[in-house]
């Protein structure tokens, strides 16, 4: 790897004028952001200083966040637990040799930069931890400010710019930044990661067990039949379950997205699982696939810094793992588009920043694509001397997602 990852004029790209929607890959990113973020800080604490010739193999080709965040400095033990942090993963659709030989004609030499298709902010708190992963839309319209380029140059700021093209316009750091002037969290640490490393990771995890409801998924355009049930679906199965559209829910994008939600839990649950994190081989071939597939800020290029960020997760319940979805309407000057609903993000970013963890009062889903597989438990209130229960920020209805512990099945229909 070399900083000139990040000059993405010179990359081989997967070429999107004749797609409507996400492709299968950029949708397996959204997946598998919060599966490499768990990877990073999760994996590490099992392996130690034993994996420290590979963890040394992350900071090649680091590159440096415009607004220098001061981090805690690395050192042996946990983050520091009276501060939150930050990570930022950006997956480009940029094509290697893996991905070109699958998407064929899709991949080709481009004077079309690469694009952010996916873009997710993952937020750590202060102790008692706990963890708020908020996904942007890729097709977000919002303010891009001004930005140094990793060569010294600087690309202008935009009044209106898609998220997605940030990268493209000025690289890692400038995403960060966007977001930073959108959520007013201090973005630490981030890393990006291109189609083959997306491939690689999904190979090196396995199977994962995904749930179907409703009539089963039938898509033949994206390959899916799946009838009623658990199944386990792995390599090219897995890529048409995240981009089955017609098959879940009312056939819409927004169906799909919340679908695809149920294959990220179920995928960062594996990761976190006892049968991940307790087979030392088994985490040190997912961090060699991760050392040797990403491109990390500086914050974030240190053996003992990712295993600070590991020991600060390593207790945090699933009940407090949060998946949520940034809060957006559709743009009324393009009705394929969306924008910020700043009124409904604001309880969001306050309660992350005031450090408050946070009860969804949204659906799990959107447009009838996912249902919890068994319902909510209820609780019968019984008197006992207890502490007083914890502050929790309920965010509003307009905000969707799902909690980690949470099980859902899609809901899938009969495609034409």
């Amino acid at each position: 790897m070399s900083g000139a990852l990040d000059d993405a004029n010179r990359s081989t790209v997967a070429r999107h004028a004749d797609l409507p929607t996400p492709s299968a890959f950029s949708t397996l990113f959204r997946l598998l952001g919060v599966a490499l973020a768990a990877i990073l800080v999760s994996s590490v604490a099992v392996a130690g200083f034993v994996a420290a010739d590979v963890l040394n193999r992350v900071g090649e080709g680091a590159v440096t966040l415009e607004d220098d965040v001061e981090v805690a400095p690395p050192s042996l033990g946990a983050y520091p637990s009276d501060e939150a942090f930050n990570l930022l993963i950006v997956g480009t659709d940029e094509c290697g040799e893996v991905s070109t030989k699958i998407l064929g004609d899709r991949c080709a030499q481009s004077d079309q930069g690469a694009l952010n298709d996916v873009t997710l902010l993952v937020h750590v708190s202060a102790a008692p931890r706990a963890v708020t992963v908020v996904s942007f839309p890729r097709d977000l319209g919002l303010e891009v400010p001004e930005c140094e380029r990793e060569d010294g140059s600087t690309a202008s700021g935009m009044s209106k710019g898609r998220i997605n093209e940030v990268f493209e316009h000025a690289g890692v750091s400038c995403v960060a930044k966007t977001v930073t002037d959108l959520s007013g969290l201090p973005v630490e640490f981030a890393a990006k990661i291109s189609f083959d490393g997306v491939i690689a990771i999904t190979d090196a995890i396995g199977g994962v067990d995904v749930c179907v409801a409703g009539e089963g998924i039938h898509d033949t355009l994206a390959g899916v039949d799946l009838p009623v049930g658990t199944h386990t679906v792995s390599g090219a199965s897995a890529l048409a379950f995240i981009r089955t559209r017609h098959g879940v829910g009312d056939g819409s994008d927004l169906a799909r997205i919340s679908n695809q939600q149920q294959y990220m839990s179920r995928l960062a649950k594996k990761i976190l699982s006892a049968e991940t994190l307790t087979d030392p081989s088994k985490v040190l071939r997912l961090m060699d696939t991760v050392a040797d597939n990403i491109v990390p800020s500086e914050s974030l290029s240190n053996a003992l810094t990712l295993t600070q960020l590991a020991l600060a997760l390593k207790d945090v319940e699933f009940s407090d793992f949060v998946f949520v979805q940034y809060p957006n309407l559709t743009d009324p000057e393009d009705s394929d588009k969306v924008v910020p609903d700043y009124d409904a993000a604001a309880p969001l970013w306050a309660a992350l920043i005031a450090g408050e963890p946070i009860t969804l009062a949204g659906d799990v889903a959107t447009h009838r694509s996912v249902e919890l597989a068994t319902p909510p438990p209820v609780d019968e209130p019984v008197e006992t001397a207890t502490e007083a229960p914890e502050a929790r920020a309920t965010l509003p209805p307009e905000i969707s997602g799902q909690t980690l512990d949470q099980e859902t099945c899609s809901v899938g229909v009969q495609a034409e």
